[in-house]
């Protein structure tokens, strides 16, 4: 007598059956790695010359904002909250980091200044994704060797 071990993906027939496992893709912990997972949102989505993400009220569009193209700050904030418009105080401060990297910094300290920085930055004409993603990964870079 033969004892078979019955399997929870296997089926009386043999046959296999596909099991569903939800997965959780871990949020960034540090400041360098809100950088790496922002510049992967953009070179997902694109870069967006305007205000976070086109149609932000969601009034002409049925697109969810995740997958539209984004601004930087979106960007940064998409990384850590996976809203684009949700601030939190790590996407802040990745705001705060590469604001102070882009062009000498802003004049002002406050949030809205950075936040105003960046997105000059990269509204820029002529600027692209590519050059966003690799500004990105240049600042991860540059805070893990300070840090």
């Amino acid at each position: 007598m033969s004892v078979q071990t019955i399997r929870p993906t296997d089926l009386p027939a043999g046959h296999r059956r596909t099991v569903h496992v939800d997965v959780t893709i871990p949020r960034p912990t540090t400041v360098a790695s809100v950088f790496r997972a922002a510049a992967r949102v953009l070179a997902a989505n694109g870069l967006y010359q305007g205000d976070y993400v086109p149609d932000a009220r969601n009034r002409e569009m049925c697109i969810p904002q995740v997958f539209r193209p984004m601004s930087i700050v979106a960007a940064l904030r998409c990384a850590v909250s996976g809203d684009p418009q949700v601030s939190s105080l790590l996407a802040d401060a990745a705001v705060g980091v590469l604001a102070l990297r882009l062009d000498g910094g802003p004049v002002w300290g406050d949030i809205f200044s950075l936040e105003a920085h960046v997105d000059e930055w990269g509204d820029m004409p002529g600027r692209t994704t590519e050059s966003a993603v690799a500004v990105l990964y240049a600042a991860a870079d540059a805070t893990e060797v300070s840090a």
